[in-house]
């Protein structure tokens, strides 16, 4: 191949043209050693992009894991490429922020991967990266904190924070309707405030609440941990001795916001989490606390990303696609857990 023709196939992977030729080449084990799930296994073996096909080398970069959300999004990742014979994984350790993650996302850029799968500490502070990334020739996967600039990335896929909240308040209307509560408190424990995903879960909370007729009475934000989770939700409880409804937008910070509750002995309204821990599921399932519902913000998404990336390394669009390449966005759908359902969703929980 000459290298005229070399570099219009790389084009075609980062800027979605037709998938090239399909001549498959033996390849090797990925280099991690964790056991994919079931499910993982189970979409590795789906249809016709089942068939193995070039080697693919995946870079991969996230966030520490201190939150259980972003451990399961970097668990799911390494076990998703293990479902592959034909994708080889690196990690390269993030750093404790934006800036430490920039320096040493060089070191994947060094490496020339197919393909990079990126959780930015914050989209917008790492958007310079995916440019960079792309003008080098490698496709960048944007995952979940987004890159403002479209140049940025190949692809996008991202949980809906706007959805969450339109979710939460829509579970939270219907209750208090099909309870006749006139004039209900409703009170909000948000995540981090300078995220632009929280923004988005906000005001996707609001502008439902008040397509109801509803209005949040207190809102607090939290840092996404069980400590400050039971922190805001202490000082919640003192600033309003009577509540109907809350929402808490993360299931991790959530552990001190039922921790708070229940030192105070109050139970007298209900409770919607967010994003879906496992150890939610199990208490709305056991249906012994405030807590009744969760909304989705899954890091299966981190799995997609793998499998997605895999393709655009190797020039293939989905099977049940019509397209010939990987959509340039995937934003996924947030659901509501409730007690009748939770069994569906268990293993999908982190």
């Amino acid at each position: 191949m000459t290298q005229h023709s070399r570099d219009m196939s790389r084009r075609r992977l980062l800027f979605g043209g037709a998938a090239v030729g399909a001549g498959v080449i033996l390849a090797g084990c990925t280099s991690n050693e964790q056991a994919p799930t079931e499910a993982q296994t189970k979409a590795a073996d789906n249809g016709a992009n089942a068939e193995p096909g070039k080697q693919v080398k995946i870079g991969f970069s996230a966030p520490a894991a201190d939150h259980g959300w972003i451990a399961a999004i970097t668990n799911n990742a390494k076990e998703q490429a293990a479902a592959y014979s034909d994708v080889e994984f690196n990690i390269v350790e993030a750093g404790a922020d934006a800036a430490a993650q920039r320096a040493v996302l060089s070191t994947l850029i060094s490496q020339r991967p197919d393909v990079i799968v990126l959780l930015p500490h914050d989209g917008k502070e790492l958007n310079s990266f995916g440019l960079e990334a792309m003008q080098a020739g490698i496709p960048v996967v944007n995952l979940d904190r987004a890159f403002p600039d479209a140049k940025a990335y190949r692809l996008q896929i991202k949980g809906d924070n706007y959805g969450m909240g339109v979710s939460a308040a829509t579970y939270i209307a219907e209750q208090l309707k099909a309870k006749g509560v006139s004039n209900p408190v409703i009170a909000e424990i948000a995540g981090m405030d300078e995220l632009e995903l929280t923004q988005e879960r906000t005001q996707g909370f609001n502008d439902t609440l008040t397509q109801h007729g509803l209005k949040v009475e207190n809102r607090r934000a939290a840092r996404f941990t069980a400590d400050s989770g039971q922190q805001e939700a202490s000082q919640l409880l003192q600033a309003l001795p009577k509540i109907d409804a809350i929402w808490n937008h993360d299931d991790d910070q959530g552990i001190g916001v039922l921790a708070a509750i229940s030192q105070a002995n109050r139970s007298e309204f209900f409770m919607v989490g967010g994003a879906g821990s496992k150890k939610a599921m199990e208490d709305i399932q056991a249906d012994n606390t405030v807590l009744k519902a969760t909304v989705t913000y899954s890091p299966s998404m981190a799995s997609s990303a793998i499998s997605l990336a895999r393709l655009i390394g190797q020039g293939r669009g989905m099977s049940d696609l019509v397209e010939l390449q990987v959509p340039k966005e995937i934003v996924l759908a947030s659901e509501t857990i409730i007690k009748e359902n939770a069994s569906d969703y268990l293993k999908l929980g982190f």
